[in-house]
């Protein structure tokens, strides 16, 4: 097929006009579903790329002066979307010594008088959360809030009656709000008290209906088993989890090939985006509980990352070990084997190689990218060989995290000639290899040997 260069370069003007790219979001622009149901959008028709950070225990471990000091380390480095869980357990205390509710009960918040920006040594629970998430909105960063850990719920320590009365109140306090989305569930299945989540999830629905909703689910599972025709579900999340090849007894076994998730997830009817929100966190143990095993690293997070998103996915979600848990000084009780501060943590190298992905996907018209494997000639390989396409109109992305040789199907995007570069997932920078004639079946070899982590982007450019 030809292309006429003119109507081209009229296309992407278009699409450079309409998709304006921000570097964070403004402040007070609420998210939704794009038109074509694959991807977010701010309200004002801006491009949302999700890049979370997974801050589980964020209002119950930090004082105030920390959760600002984690917050503007993530915006810094680019991420936009922090996931928190509101309640972890049912005695769950704030740094400050106060409890989230009377006796234990969802359904009877101890709520105080006071104001979030009173500056003493009493903060009640939700004053402090109250605090944090506007602290957050400031600087365009979005809180995904799980009202209840999906442990509790399992447990039968919330009732139907409890659930009721506390997603109502809990929806409706901040249904205001524009920087709020809910994760459903946490860290359970969905087919463990269905009935308790579905009154969560159309309580929201009902009282926040600005607000997106997904399900947060167990380990090696996915929202779409179970919600994915539910009214209040808006986009899936799946957990692609913690264990390798090798450790992976669930169901589905799909290890570490985390894109499969989202290749079942595209293919549903109606469409919805999906996303990884819960891959193996950097600086864990690979299985999650034996800390004599090798811990996951910043080439696994990366991998992880580029996999998911151009298989289709909205965004993506990083985590690490220290951060999830805010591991301190004095910790009575840590998990999964932790060998650092979540201060440290901050500077750990996946952190801060998150937002070249971030940067990549934006840089590009974005509303029209779709998955596709047609552009690797042959030998797609299998887990780490693994290479992933994606691509534009008049553009193409493919991904090897090993760096082994690209054989490219020419023709898959505009123009006669395309220009083709290596981008840097380490470091976000960009080389230009050439010009080349866009058609045929051509080979290209990434920097380095070929090697686990040495991951490439091969981009391709239309002319």
């Amino acid at each position: 097929m030809k292309y006429n260069l003119a109507v081209l370069a009229l296309i992407t003007v278009l699409f450079s006009c309409s998709e304006k790219k921000t570097d964070k979001n403004l402040q007070g622009q609420l998210l939704k579903v794009s038109d074509n149901n694959r991807f977010l959008m701010e309200e004002n028709g801006n491009p949302f790329f999700w890049l979370g950070d997974t801050g589980w225990l964020l209002f119950s471990k930090l004082n105030r002066e920390e959760a600002e000091m984690y917050l503007n380390d993530r915006d810094q480095k680019g991420f936009n979307v922090i996931q928190v869980m509101v309640i972890h357990d049912l005695k769950v205390k704030n740094f400050y010594g106060d409890s989230a509710l009377i006796n234990q009960d969802v359904s009877r918040p101890k709520v105080t008088s006071g104001s979030s920006s009173e500056i003493d040594e009493e903060y009640d629970y939700w004053d402090h959360m109250d605090y944090i998430i506007d602290l957050a909105e400031k600087k365009g960063i979005y809180m995904a809030l799980v009202p209840v850990w999906g442990s509790n719920v399992k447990a039968g320590r919330v009732s139907r009656e409890q659930a009721d009365k506390y997603s109502t109140w809990l929806s409706k306090r901040y249904a205001e709000r524009r920087n709020i989305i809910w994760l459903n569930g946490g860290d359970v299945k969905g087919s463990d008290s269905t009935v308790i989540w579905n009154i969560i999830g159309n309580n929201i629905r009902k009282n926040a209906p600005n607000h997106l909703i997904t399900f947060h689910p167990f380990g090696r599972t996915k929202s779409s088993m179970w919600f994915h025709n539910a009214d209040w579900l808006d986009f899936n999340m799946f957990q692609s989890g913690h264990r390798r090849y090798d450790q992976d007894d669930s169901e589905l076994a799909y290890g570490q090939d985390n894109w499969k998730y989202v290749r079942d997830d595209y293919g549903l009817i109606p469409a919805k985006p999906t996303i990884d929100g819960e891959p193996s966190y950097e600086g864990i143990p690979q299985g999650l509980h034996d800390p004599a095993e090798p811990y996951w690293n910043a080439n696994d997070l990366r991998r992880y990352a580029y996999w998911s998103v151009f298989a289709g996915g909205f965004g993506f979600t990083y985590g690490h070990s220290a951060i999830m848990q805010m591991h301190k000084p004095g910790d009575m009780k840590t998990s999964y084997g932790v060998r650092e501060y979540w201060t440290e943590a901050m500077e750990a190298p996946g952190a801060g190689q998150m937002v070249h992905l971030k940067n990549l996907m934006l840089s590009k018209p974005y509303f029209a990218r779709v998955p596709d494997q047609s552009l690797i000639a042959d030998n797609q390989g299998e887990k780490y060989d693994y290479l992933i396409a994606t691509r534009g109109g008049n553009y193409a992305f493919v991904y090897t995290y090993t760096g082994r040789d690209i054989h490219l199907a020419m023709g898959k995007i505009a123009g006669e000639k395309v220009r083709v570069s290596w981008f840097d997932p380490r470091n976000g920078k960009q080389t230009e290899i050439g010009t080349f004639e866009n058609k045929g079946i051509k080979t290209f070899n990434p920097p380095g040997n070929a090697k686990d982590g040495n991951d490439w982007v091969l981009v391709l450019d239309s002319l």
